[in-house]
């Protein structure tokens, strides 16, 4: 669902054009967009963890801060919406990206198999117990989409959307300060998919209807594919059986 913040306080303002083309347009409006965790839309890894426990901290959203990035009302800005000049429409933005991204990696881990819980703590503490087998850190690097409107195709303008996720991922074994994994995973999604009907990219339909809607897939992936890692499945397994 999206909640339109700011579009009727907008109406008759007037700004420079953003996207290009010079010349003033209308300010853009803002929405709030729901970012959420699509449970088991990436198959193939689910269950294949033991069943230890792993202890999922707040991401840090560490993503490089831009004029056009700049939070509204404390919600963090996610992406925009342009025309066919490129200039932006509207500003899309999203609650706090930490405890939703955190959701997201919680129940990805539940889905391999870990028993997961979370913590309001954003670093890990080293050198300090805890009574849970495993940590996991996370620091958000990129999470945007653009929504845009292409030039005319075969049937009139459509519109193209790309979502981009990359998180930074550290999993500790407490209280040992050395990490136990690193890793990255980042996801980049096309709504519609390139080449996914045979079509030109021009001619092609969205399968989305709402930007957030975009990235909520990029994040699924992107989370999903830190248990899908062939390596740290392995580590904890072979983890697991030095254990019993």
């Amino acid at each position: 669902m999206v909640v339109s913040i700011a579009a009727s306080m907008l109406a008759g303002c007037s700004t420079v054009n953003e996207g290009g083309g010079g010349g003033t347009a209308a300010a853009p409006t803002t929405s709030v967009q729901t970012l959420e965790y699509y449970q088991y839309q990436v198959k193939g890894y689910q269950n294949s963890y033991p069943r230890k426990t792993i202890l999922i901290l707040t991401p840090a959203d560490v993503r490089e801060s831009t004029g056009n990035a700049a939070p509204l009302n404390g919600n963090p800005a996610i992406g925009i919406v342009a025309d066919e000049s490129g200039s932006v429409t509207e500003r899309l933005y999203s609650s706090a990206l930490g405890p939703t991204v955190q959701q997201a990696i919680g129940r990805s881990a539940t889905e391999a198999g870990l028993s997961a819980s979370s913590s309001a703590d954003v670093t890990y503490q080293r050198g300090v117990k805890n009574i849970n087998e495993y940590v996991l850190e996370t620091k958000i690097r990129r999470c945007w989409v653009k929504k845009a409107r292409s030039t005319t195709g075969q049937n009139g303008p459509v519109w193209r959307t790309m979502a981009d996720v990359s998180l930074d991922v550290t999993i500790y074994k407490p209280p040992f300060k050395v990490p136990f994994w690193t890793g990255t995973s980042n996801d980049t999604y096309f709504d519609p998919p390139v080449g996914s009907f045979g079509l030109g990219s021009e001619d092609e339909a969205g399968i989305y209807d709402e930007p957030g809607q975009v990235l909520s897939v990029a994040l699924t992936r992107s989370v999903a594919g830190i248990f899908q890692r062939q390596d740290l499945r392995n580590l904890m397994l072979e983890d697991d059986i030095k254990t019993h």
